[in-house]
């Protein structure tokens, strides 16, 4: 019997699989791969989920209203210029379907954030990835691999899994360059925890460049990882038009109202992502004093460009019930998490090899050594 028919692109699409050992184990390990936070929900967020839990026979307001109020009231925007959404990766598979039609390309930096291609290929658009300059987006030749068939220009910032980020003068440089018939997205899921001498977030320069979106999530510093909601700002034109794609009712009520109450809850959150950065600083101040290649980090987790020993280095750290997310033949990205997972790590990484040799990763046309201790 002839098997269903699917598009040839699903063939070449690879599922997404989550570091083994962290879901449905009865010992788990310590969870430095997926860049969560590593407190629990903020104060009163638990009690407003369960306020909701009498109301979850009813449908969720489709508009996200209130939410999309608070989120405008933050950003000092109208509540028109915002699109909620079912975390940040559904807004950017809204993106990408939005602007799909054969011939058309999307542009981003590689290597970035690991399920862009797959968007690319869903939306039927062809990808154009640019090579990190220094683990650093190449804005410039980004620009320069722009074309009229150029739909879609998408920079991670800070980038993930490398953790750099470019800076303001970078990107008006870069929006100026690229055509205002191409959407810019900036995925700036990892903002909160940017420590930049000059505004980290493009948000401030929408209201200049109309073509220009910007991506945020409650995932990661508001932890709410486990609801799914994240938002979109941009013009009132485009987000109108990507509104349209957006599933109804796909943001639900429980985490509609989550994020509302995380929103009103800034001071604690920026004591928590104050105490993240101090790990961050402290656990790259003390590979960098061994040796290991760490990039500036500004989100909440640091990368090691290990090259070939990538997959050695993962699988030692899931010897010793540790969590880190590789990239084969890449590096290996690992999460900043509770000091005391972040100690486990630093002991992981101290006794790798056991001053069994030393390996080597060209990296932007530098040969980078790392002793294994």
């Amino acid at each position: 019997m002839p098997a269903p028919l699917f598009r040839p692109a699903i063939d070449l699409l690879t599922s997404y699989r989550p570091t083994e050992g962290v879901y449905g184990t009865a010992a788990p390990m310590r969870p430095l791969s997926a860049n969560e936070t590593p407190y629990d929900p903020l104060p009163g967020t638990v009690e407003a989920i369960a306020a909701v839990g009498a109301t979850v026979h009813r449908y969720p307001d489709p508009g996200c209203g209130e939410l999309t109020r608070a989120i405008a009231r933050v950003h000092g925007i109208g509540p028109n210029r915002v699109l909620v959404g079912a975390g940040s990766v559904a807004l950017l598979q809204a993106l990408f379907q939005a602007v799909g039609e054969p011939g058309g390309e999307v542009v981003y930096a590689w290597r970035s954030f690991e399920l862009y291609p797959a968007l690319a290929e869903l939306a039927g658009l062809r990808s154009v990835q640019v090579p990190l300059a220094g683990a650093t987006h190449d804005l410039r030749a980004m620009a320069g691999s722009t074309t009229d068939d150029t739909r879609l220009v998408v920079v991670c910032n800070p980038n993930n899994p490398t953790g750099t980020m470019v800076t303001q003068e970078q990107l008006r440089a870069f929006l100026a360059s690229v055509p205002s018939t191409c959407l810019i997205a900036l995925d700036e899921a990892y903002v909160e925890y940017a420590r930049t001498p000059d505004p980290a977030s493009a948000v401030g320069l929408c209201e200049a460049y109309p073509n220009l979106v910007v991506l945020r999530t409650f995932s990661k510093a508001y932890g709410l990882a486990g609801l799914r909601v994240g938002y979109l700002l941009g013009s009132a034109d485009v987000v109108a038009q990507l509104g349209k794609v957006c599933l109804a009712y796909a943001v639900n009520a429980v985490a509609q109202r989550a994020a509302e109450a995380a929103l009103g809850l800034r001071d604690e959150l920026s004591q928590r992502v104050d105490a993240t950065v101090a790990e961050r600083t402290r656990v790259r101040d003390t590979l960098l004093g061994r040796g290991w290649p760490v990039p500036d980090a500004q989100g909440n987790f640091l990368w090691l460009p290990l090259g070939s020993a990538s997959a050695d280095f993962g699988g030692w750290c899931a010897s010793r019930h540790i969590a880190v997310r590789t990239f084969p033949g890449e590096g290996v990205r690992v999460s900043v998490g509770s000091a005391e997972d972040n100690d486990a790590f630093l002991a992981a990484t101290a006794d790798w090899g056991d001053g069994s040799g030393v390996f080597a990763r060209e990296h932007s046309g530098e040969t980078v050594t790392v002793v294994k201790r």
